[in-house]
């Protein structure tokens, strides 16, 4: 059994990793989890300990298979209780990630399990991203950045690369939410923002920034 700290540093691990495909600094984990890099240290090894991670010195840290599994269970119910607030506690989605992270480390199996049928076995959070099923497996959309995108371009937001909450009150603000159709009109050469029509309807420009961290799934 995993502590909640120890479940935060091994999917913080995950996530820098880029889902294990390599290993990461220290320091980058010590920025991440906003701790001193001794306390850092002592938890890598309490997870090496218990096969989570694997380390070496110089090189840095990633997840174990079995601290792959371990992890993808862990964010499995973060989205999974991600999806039952907005969709059954009518939380906005700038609201829920601070909620599923407590909600997240409740160990039972069969409260998830029932939870995943409750909800019609849903395969992306309300950000877009994918829940993994019971097994770990992801099932990942295309999805690229409106800033990689030609002119003329037509496709669904399925994604967002910044869910803070400023961000995703930006987005309510402007009525772009997960499954609006957005049309690529044009683009500045000045400063990169982009003209975009929201729906077929609404017409108006965001900055490159913005452009930066809205996905889409070409339509």
């Amino acid at each position: 059994m995993l502590s909640s700290v120890e479940e935060n540093y091994l999917k913080a691990i995950y996530h820098l990793s880029e889902s294990g495909k390599r290993a990461v600094n220290t320091n980058a984990l010590s920025d991440e989890m906003k701790t001193a890099p001794a306390s850092v240290s002592d938890m890598v090894k309490r997870l090496s300990q218990k096969k989570m991670v694997q380390y070496q010195k110089y090189k840095g840290v990633n997840v174990s298979e079995e601290g792959k599994k371990k992890a993808l269970h862990i964010i499995r119910k973060h989205r999974l209780w991600e999806v039952f607030l907005v969709d059954k506690l009518d939380f906005q989605w700038d609201q829920v990630h601070e909620v599923a992270e407590q909600l997240e480390h409740i160990k039972s199996p069969l409260l998830i399990k029932r939870l995943d049928e409750f909800l019609g076995f849903p395969k992306y959070d309300p950000h877009g991203d994918p829940i993994p099923d019971e097994n770990g497996q992801l099932i990942e959309k295309r999805k690229d950045p409106i800033a990689q995108l030609a002119i003329g371009i037509q496709g669904i937001v399925v994604g967002v690369n910044d869910s803070s909450t400023s961000f995703l009150k930006y987005l309510d603000k402007v009525g772009i939410s997960i499954g609006s159709k957005l049309s690529i009109d044009d683009r500045m050469e000045f400063d990169g923002s982009v003209d975009i029509t929201i729906d077929n309807k609404k017409s108006i420009t965001i900055s490159l920034t913005v452009a930066e961290n809205i996905l889409l799934s070409e339509a």
